[in-house]
């Protein structure tokens, strides 16, 4: 199953460049690659702060990954799906980031939604009934698999690493097992569209996503609303610390968590913010679009919900009116998915 030429060109393009600039870094100063708005979607350094933040890592323990103790996740006995009945979705007046200004504002129509991110257990199932290969496990020219993006954290940096794939999200010597309730990463554009192809459903609008996120109400006035209780007590999975070298794991975690940990949203929905981005199917237009790693004429899809790389001094777009680029045809170690389903409108009357 594969793509065009075309395709494959730009996606050969993005992890050759992508892994020259990463190989021509000291791992030090790698805070610099993180400037990319695809590679961790967030505010751009400047250089002072970059530098300031490279002289911290080469004190040691300062890129230590967290160490907090998982929390124990109570088993998900809610139902797998939610119907979201059809209204307006506006964003409303508070706008943090100039991508903000595009989108998040129209009619919707009533739709059916998963509750929580799609799992690596639900993506396996998907392909042992289908055979599926995923964009990271097709080999490029050199008959090297295409690979992913991957942040390593003890490194504080991104790598393109050829052995990163759904199963292996970390590279080489990573797998799933005892993570099968995570949410399954590593997978480009087309193989979320794959799976959602196969379950009879679909990718959701960015205004459908957004509904389903906050119901009538417009995005908060706070970046943190969605993120974080009224006490600062963490409600959803990000980076607690300084990004990208120290994760407190304040929230119970360093790295994804399992879905549904975190309470719910308006409409039973679990990690509308945080643990992983969101795939959606709308094309990527306004705000920044330059990438050290790829052309400007790289397709890109609007994903949303942010990350548990998302931190305070770096992203911060872990809020339901935030959104950035996602490249379609490059898997990340941040980034899922959830699918959608058309309804009637009756059927999804509350």
């Amino acid at each position: 199953m594969r793509r065009a030429s075309k395709t494959d060109n730009v996606t050969n393009h993005s992890r050759r460049s992508a892994g020259e600039a990463l190989a021509s870094e000291r791992p030090c100063v790698a805070a610099r690659f993180a400037e990319s708005p695809l590679l961790m979607s967030g505010r751009l350094f400047p250089t002072a702060l970059i530098a300031a933040l490279a002289c911290l890592a080469a004190c040691g323990d300062a890129r230590t990954p967290a160490t907090s103790a998982t929390p124990s996740c109570a088993p998900l006995t809610m139902q797998t799906t939610a119907d979201i009945p059809a209204g307006r979705v506006d964003r409303g007046a508070f706008l943090f980031e100039p991508e903000e200004s595009v989108g998040g504002a129209g009619e919707v129509a009533a739709f059916n939604i998963d509750v929580h991110e799609v799992t690596n257990a639900q993506y396996a199932a998907f392909v042992a009934a289908t055979g599926y290969v995923t964009v990271a496990e097709r080999k490029g020219p050199d008959g090297a698999p295409l690979g992913g993006a991957v942040f390593d954290r003890s490194q504080a940096r991104w790598r393109i690493d050829s052995a990163a794939q759904w199963r292996r999200p970390e590279g080489a010597g990573s797998d799933i097992r005892g993570r099968e309730r995570h949410p399954v990463v590593m997978v480009a554009y087309e193989d979320a569209l794959a799976y959602a192809t196969w379950a009879g459903r679909r990718l959701p609008t960015e205004n459908e996503w957004e509904r389903a996120a906050r119901g009538d109400a417009p995005a908060p006035a706070s970046r943190e609303a969605e993120a974080y209780d009224g006490n600062g007590a963490p409600r959803a999975n990000t980076w607690q610390g300084v990004f990208p070298f120290k994760d407190a794991g304040e929230d119970g975690f360093a790295g994804s968590a399992p879905v549904g940990c975190f309470p719910a949203g308006p409409h039973g929905l679990h990690d509308m913010a945080g643990n992983v981005w969101e795939w959606t199917s709308d094309r990527f237009t306004g705000g920044e679009r330059f990438d050290a790693a790829r052309r400007d004429t790289s397709p890109a899809r609007v994903i949303k919900g942010g990350s548990h790389l998302c931190s305070r001094n770096f992203c911060a777009r872990y809020r339901s009116g935030s959104r950035q680029p996602g490249d379609e045809s490059l898997g990340m170690s941040h980034i899922g998915f959830r699918t959608v389903a058309d309804v009637s409108e009756d059927a999804a009357e509350p």
